[in-house]
């Protein structure tokens, strides 16, 4: 039997679970395949750093565009990560040497992913990525694929397993932020620097890169509305709890004509939806297609091996010579579609406020409430406390985000509200 010679570069632990997979599942693989998945040359920083995987029968790069041009490999597995430099020419250069691409890094495909498809396609050579969304879930090849028949109406997904983790453990523990983050560093579940998953910047790439693959459209992570679980308070998730919700971060992309809109942000979603049911690290996502309605893909989104699974999995299909176009429809077909500015968003609201407990407040806020024709659904205030703070928290008929927006400005003006309203859209999934 044949073998498909393949160049890793990068790794670390992804890496090291791609190097493993392979070589524990080799037969299994090759009756997969058609092919042995051979490994035979790989690129990382350091080549005497220990590792899970023995590399020592492979070659050695330390420079991994050489590894490209190498003609002991066929395809290049690129697990650098980053949005530029090395990664970047990394698959230039294997894509410009007739190498075909298998690569986990949402963040290049997300600022690079349209000139990369072109470039892939103008060579006639795959560039796959199912793992560089949710992991070991296969939703790049469920979305190209398994909906190829539908026009997809609608993605929204948990896309994060750090900011899931975080807001599972709040509402779970009743903790604040700052701890349940702490919580989720020690355990490896967030970085030392956690801000591109915590705010919103992981997720927003992700959902770039899903919408470019659901609706024919360039890529376009400009155009993503983004906001990160910062804000979030244990208060805010227990009146969520009270009032039937539990709180996600989500990526929403939706279809209105001719604009696209895509959003990242966190929602007050149903307990009963689906997509509740995902805590903890676990992502999913949930695709509404025409003539499917709703799909959903539930699993671990992160981690060596979910990732490594991904990897492979890319692997085989090249192995047997199965292409697609990178983003479902030929890369020069792909639309530049207008972005729905966050402004039209036409939905509910959760408003939190903290206010000095005095006659005429609410009156206060409601009539600023009706004069931006927002219709308010319903009221909690437990706590009295005459002459001292407050928390009061409303819930809205669904309203246009900028009558909301004026809204709030006017809310946080009046004297007796004490501190910036807190401010949660709900979605009715």
């Amino acid at each position: 039997m044949d073998s498909l010679r393949i160049g890793v570069a990068g790794l670390g632990t992804v890496g090291s679970a791609v190097l493993g997979l392979i070589a524990g599942h080799r037969d299994l693989l090759a009756l997969r395949a058609g092919k042995y998945l051979e490994i035979t040359a790989v690129s990382a920083r350091a080549p005497d750093k220990p590792r899970s995987a023995d590399i020592s029968s492979f070659q050695w790069f330390d420079d991994p565009v050489a590894l490209a041009s190498s003609k002991n490999v066929d395809v290049v597995v690129e697990l650098i990560g980053g949005e530029g430099g090395p990664a970047k020419k990394l698959i230039e250069t294997a894509l410009a040497n007739g190498k075909p691409v298998v690569t986990a890094n949402k963040a290049l495909l997300a600022h690079h992913g349209t000139a990369l498809a072109r470039l892939a396609e103008s060579q006639n050579l795959s560039l796959a990525y199912e793992a560089s969304v949710c992991g070991g879930i296969p939703v790049v090849k469920g979305l190209r694929e398994g909906l190829a028949a539908n026009a997809i109406r609608e993605l929204h997904g948990v896309l994060n397993g750090t900011c899931n983790y975080i807001l599972t453990q709040m509402r779970d523990t009743g903790r604040g932020f700052d701890d349940v983050l702490a919580e989720a560093q020690a355990l490896g579940y967030a970085e030392a620097d956690p801000g591109f998953d915590i705010d919103g910047i992981d997720t927003a790439h992700k959902l770039a890169i899903l919408t470019a693959l659901a609706f024919g459209a360039e890529v376009d992570l400009p155009s993503v509305h983004i906001e990160g679980i910062r804000h979030v308070d244990a208060l805010d998730i227990a009146y969520a709890d009270e009032l039937g919700y539990t709180i996600k971060l989500l990526g929403i992309a939706r279809r209105a004509g001719e604009e696209i809109e895509q959003r990242v942000h966190p929602c007050m979603i149903p307990k009963t939806a689906a997509i509740a049911a995902a805590d903890g690290v676990y992502n999913a996502l949930v695709a509404d297609g025409d003539s499917v309605d709703k799909v959903n893909f539930v699993g671990r989104g992160a981690g060596g091996g979910p990732t490594a699974s991904a990897v492979v999995a890319d692997l085989i299909d090249i192995a047997r010579g199965h292409k697609s176009p990178v983003f479902g429809i030929p890369a020069a077909q792909l639309k530049k579609l207008k972005p729905r500015p966050i402004e039209k968003r036409y939905g509910a609201y959760y408003m939190r406020l903290m206010v000095v407990d005095r006659p005429g407040v609410i009156a206060d806020v409601t009539s600023i409430l009706r004069d931006q024709n927002v219709s308010m659904e319903s009221m909690l205030q437990r706590v009295r406390a005459p002459g001292g703070n407050v928390p009061v928290v409303l819930t809205t008929h669904e309203t246009e985000e900028a009558r909301m927006n004026a809204a709030i400005a006017q809310v946080a003006a009046l004297d007796a509200v004490v501190e910036p309203p807190h401010l949660i859209r709900i979605e009715q999934f």
